[in-house]
């Protein structure tokens, strides 16, 4: 069984903004696999299907973000999921906009979502793909304001890029690819 978590907030006013770009990978890996999001479980809207044999639970928590970890947390209690075998994407203010990053393990950094799922789940051994969304061109602008603020067209046009590389990521791990090799195929940072 995987667990697929991406990070966002639940109402439609953050729908396309920076912050939400975890929901938007896992909405976009959902309509490529045909999963739905039909139902709610665990304090996360939850769509779930079956790849090789193995359940796939994909889950947009509706706790907001800075309490994603109680989601996350629920879905390893009830269904008994590895660590191993929990993804968690999200978008990630330090690294430059387009950019992927996959990795095994890692600190929450800045991410309040990172920093409650490992607050809950006492570790931070589990994978996890980090979309870089950049910082506002607008040193003034609060980190706030930004990341909850629409993702402009030129923007758009780059994430898109990252997204859809988010998404073949994920079917590769889910095929069970040693996650180093996936990192190897899909970790980028945009020229421009």
């Amino acid at each position: 069984m995987y667990l697929i978590v991406g990070l966002g907030n639940p109402d439609t006013q953050y729908r396309n903004t920076y912050h939400n770009t975890g929901f938007t990978v896992v909405e976009e890996f959902c309509r490529s696999m045909g999963f739905v999001f039909i139902k709610q479980k665990c304090k996360a809207l939850v769509a779930e299907g079956v790849f090789n044999g193995e359940k796939i639970i994909v889950a947009k928590p509706v706790t907001y973000m800075n309490n994603s970890g109680i989601s996350v947390q629920e879905f390893v209690q009830k269904f008994k999921i590895p660590l191993s075998n929990i993804l968690v994407t999200y978008d990630d203010l330090d690294l430059k906009k387009g950019s992927l990053r996959i990795r095994k393990e890692g600190s929450a950094g800045t991410h309040n979502g990172m920093k409650s799922i490992v607050a809950m789940l006492g570790t931070t051994q589990f994978p996890r793909i980090r979309i870089g969304i950049g910082k506002s061109e607008n040193p003034k602008m609060d980190i706030a304001d930004y990341v909850l603020s629409e993702i402009d067209d030129t923007s758009k046009e780059v994430l898109e890029k990252a997204i859809t590389s988010a998404t073949n990521a994920i079917k590769d791990f889910i095929s069970g690819i040693d996650l180093e090799m996936v990192a190897q195929k899909y970790n980028r940072t945009p020229e421009n």
